[in-house]
């Protein structure tokens, strides 16, 4: 008989854009209730480039928390060509700081301020190799002499091959992976220095999602969706049980009126129904028992964390569950929520 129900130690996310604002006020309730830790990213405007803005920023969220909540927020500093080594080796030495995250420049939102050339960071590269400091990249390498859907591949090669020669103890988490070469690379080489998260997104969608029947905006992120032998590359790695490849939602909330606009912003918000779409994909593929593996053990496992001891349960239904609904900011912001193109069956009961 199929698996129905499962009951798994209740996961964390290890990708997450929690905002600021009136908007992280409006989106931290979803994460903090269906996670218990999550890896916050730093691509604020302004962006955090220091502990103190590190601390401050997490400070911030703490704040929001509801009474007895007991989700914890955890850290990262945003690399520039001018990072402090000093700086981010004692914010990780406080507790302040888990991971660095290398966005190359321009290459996603808020990134306009990221690093223009890796061998520019290299003396911070390897003060966080020698520490234990995890690198979080948005693995892409942006040029106009590259198309945007092979910036992913182009970014292995140039980039993360390089950086693994001569940083071979540095541990690395390639996040958001969207393509097969990605998905291969990372089956191949991954292990205690490397690992990749997947999004629940880009399990569900191809790149034909974003313009189908029109331009679809809310199906638009970066990376950006890619064809779908790419999609079921990720869904084989995801399902497959290997240590290398855990979940990170990579939820990154906009406002309607950012997202539906002439220059629309890339991002998908999937943070209200995130476990429920992890679990679609999982049964779809007939590994609904290799789920408590990628959504609650590989990733604390890369991280050096334990296992929450902390309960959730999802429940096979026997219709369809409603999709979240948009929901409205304090300063009158409404947000869309992913609405996946096939009906969502599992649901936290």
């Amino acid at each position: 008989m199929p698996e129905t129900t499962i009951v798994i130690p209740k996961p964390d996310d290890w990708h997450v854009h929690l905002r600021d604002g009136a908007m992280l006020r409006a989106v931290l309730p979803y994460t903090a209730r269906s996670f218990v830790r999550a890896i916050v990213m730093p691509n604020l405007r302004p962006p955090v480039t220091t502990s103190k803005a590190v601390a401050a920023y997490r400070d911030q969220i703490l704040a929001l928390l509801p009474p007895g909540s007991g989700f914890t927020p955890l850290m990262t500093l945003y690399l520039t060509d001018a990072t402090d080594a000093d700086d981010l080796a004692q914010g990780h030495a406080d507790g302040i700081v888990t991971a660095a995250k290398l966005y190359p420049a321009n290459a996603t939102t808020n990134a306009e301020h990221g690093v223009s050339d890796v061998k520019k960071i290299y003396p911070v590269l390897e003060r966080m190799q020698k520490i234990g400091m995890p690198l979080l990249v948005h693995g892409e390498t942006v040029g106009k002499d590259i198309d945007i859907f092979d910036r992913e591949a182009v970014f292995i090669d140039r980039t993360l091959i390089p950086l693994r020669r001569d940083f071979p103890e540095l541990k690395i988490v390639f996040e958001h992976i969207t393509t097969e070469q990605a998905a291969s690379y990372v089956a191949e080489n991954g292990g205690k220095t490397l690992a990749a998260t997947i999004t629940p997104h880009h399990l569900h969608v191809n790149r034909n999602a974003m313009f189908a029947g029109g331009i679809r905006p809310h199906y638009y992120c970066l990376p950006v969706a890619k064809r779908e032998q790419h999609r079921q590359a990720l869904v084989k790695a995801a399902t497959s049980g290997k240590p290398m490849f855990f979940l990170g939602t990579d939820t990154a909330p906009h406002a309607d009126t950012a997202k539906e606009s002439a220059c629309g912003c890339a991002g998908i918000f999937c943070a209200p129904q995130a476990l429920e779409l992890y679990a679609q994909c999982f049964d779809d593929a007939g590994k609904i028992a290799n789920f408590e593996i990628f959504a609650s053990r590989n990733g604390p496992a890369f991280y050096g964390f334990p296992v929450n001891a902390e309960k959730v349960t999802l429940q096979k239904q026997t219709a369809p569950i409603e999709i979240a609904a948009p929901i409205e900011t304090a300063d009158g912001q409404c947000i869309t929520p992913f609405v996946p193109p096939s009906p969502l069956m599992w649901k936290i009961v």
